[in-house]
């Protein structure tokens, strides 16, 4: 157990958090495998050259992460502060979120089972 009050935890806990502009899109309707290909393409590049890169991938995927690579763009340019020509990719990453399970029905009174699976995928930036 931590010891000291409660507002005191919180405060060094908050002390302790990441000041990096990030974005985060959860529950998005693509699996993290096929996010993960798009998100390994743009890890650790510039902002620029990312968004060329997801302009011109014809997966799904790349659609999802160039919306969420804007809002991450917007947050640290309002918020942070922080000059776009100097910003590059952190981090990038998809976890598995909850998976949809749907039943197909087949011959002779079998059931095949569909999943639909989703991710929540976390792009992190900062700046050179």
């Amino acid at each position: 157990m931590a010891k000291g009050h409660r507002s005191q935890i919180k405060r060094e806990r908050n002390a302790n958090a990441d000041k990096r502009p990030s974005a985060k899109l959860s529950y998005a309707r693509v699996s993290s495998q096929k996010a993960c290909f798009v998100l390994d393409a743009i890890r650790g590049k510039d902002v620029a050259t990312a968004l060329g890169i997801l302009a011109y991938n014809p997966r799904y995927a790349s659609t999802v992460i160039e919306k969420l690579l804007k809002s991450a763009i917007a947050n640290a340019e309002n918020n942070n502060g922080m000059d776009v020509s100097k910003l590059y990719i952190a981090e990038c990453y998809a976890n598995n979120a909850p998976t949809m399970k749907r039943i197909q029905p087949r011959s002779q009174g079998r059931a095949y089972h569909i999943l639909k699976r989703m991710s929540h995928i976390t792009v992190v930036l900062d700046e050179k």
